[in-house]
């Protein structure tokens, strides 16, 4: 079996509603936006689609497959997929790639394994669960009233946890996390997410008071560039870290993090930032030989068939961005994720979709 065709479809990707919004100084959700799925082909018409939905996508993708991707995939074989991850981070070297459209190639191959097969992805990695737990991952609200409203209703929708995304000032931060502590009790598990908005001496002193309020982890409170910064951070700090989310690199990057200590809890895991399905897995298994978690990052969903797949992950993470919460569709009212059962891994529901990628869609349960 060979590659034969290699395109880009344009699609309409919807803005939220209501429009939400992220720590002081990033910017908040996009308004409809041009994303793109990359759609490979083959001679015996096998086929697999791997989406991109940030802003820009359409003519980021199609300038990178006419200028790179096409000619190095055209007469592949799709089923050497670690052949051709490995040349996708050849051609990083002189290219420069985004780091979102590293793994989209990887993604978009598992997906032709898994309809060639007649399986969801999440089995031909192996499959170590049939279901997972979700927390709730908050966007920035207002207030702290706002925020531990939010976590009322979600924990009432069945969440079983709730992560922070706050506003990036240290000590109000700090107020909040320990105030949501003493608003749910002791045993609902609470996690904290920086958003790269501090320097060192900030996220030691927010580290501590996440510690002193017994938070389960600590995420990317500094930019990932210096591990050196984030072993100090490790060692001032009891709260546990989970590191190595934005750090180009995958697995390779994830060991410098683990061999300096900084990876307290685990590293990120995932297949927009950490080279596709392929980059997951070794990320996962480099954890785990540490005895860490690979904690999955994003609610798309091939990253729910990773959740299926790691077996040193915790949670399915779920985005909650309005202060009226409406549990995601793939969450259960036990606040469980259900494993997919479709072949391959499949594009969600109500994008802005042509015909020619209806077959691609994944069915509602």
């Amino acid at each position: 079996m060979k590659i034969t065709h290699v395109e880009v479809h344009r699609i309409d990707v919807p803005a939220a509603s209501p429009p939400f919004r992220w720590r002081e100084g990033l910017s908040g959700s996009a308004p409809v936006g041009d994303g793109a799925v990359l759609h490979i082909g083959t001679d015996e018409g096998a086929e697999g689609v791997a989406l991109f939905a940030r802003p820009g996508a359409f003519t980021t993708l199609t300038e990178l497959v006419d200028r790179v991707f096409r000619e190095e995939l055209v007469g592949a074989d799709p089923f050497q997929r670690e052949w051709l991850w490995h040349r996708v981070w050849e051609l990083d070297r002189i290219h420069e790639l985004p780091l979102p459209t590293l793994g989209l190639i990887d993604i978009a191959l598992w997906d032709l394994a898994g309809r060639y097969h007649g399986q969801p992805v999440w089995r031909l990695l192996g499959g170590f669960r049939e279901a997972i737990p979700a927390y709730a991952s908050t966007s920035t609200f207002a207030t702290t009233e706002e925020f531990l409203d939010v976590a009322d209703q979600c924990l009432d929708l069945g969440y079983r946890g709730i992560k922070l995304h706050a506003w990036g000032d240290a000590r109000r931060d700090a107020e909040l996390c320990l105030a949501l502590r003493a608003h749910v009790g002791p045993d609902v598990p609470l996690m904290y997410d920086g958003s790269a908005g501090f320097d060192l001496p900030d996220a030691i002193r927010l580290g501590r008071a996440l510690s002193e309020a017994d938070y389960l982890w600590y995420e990317e409170p500094m930019r990932e560039f210096s591990v050196s910064a984030y072993q100090q951070l490790a060692a001032a700090v009891d709260v546990p870290l989970l590191v190595a989310e934005t750090s180009d690199g995958v697995h390779m990057n994830s060991a410098d993090f683990i061999r300096a200590g900084a990876a307290t809890f685990g590293v990120r895991a995932g297949t927009t930032l950490r080279g596709g399905i392929t980059g997951a897995m070794r990320t996962a298994h480099l954890a785990d030989a540490y005895r860490l978690r690979a904690e999955v990052h994003g609610s798309d969903i091939p990253n729910h068939h990773l959740c299926m797949a790691i077996s040193n992950t915790t949670y399915y993470e779920s985005l909650v961005t309005a202060t009226t919460v409406v549990r995601e569709r793939h969450v259960d009212d036990r606040g469980l994720v259900h494993a997919p059962t479709g072949p391959g891994i499949a594009l969600p529901l109500d994008l802005g979709y042509g015909s020619e990628l209806l077959p691609f869609v994944e069915q509602p349960r």
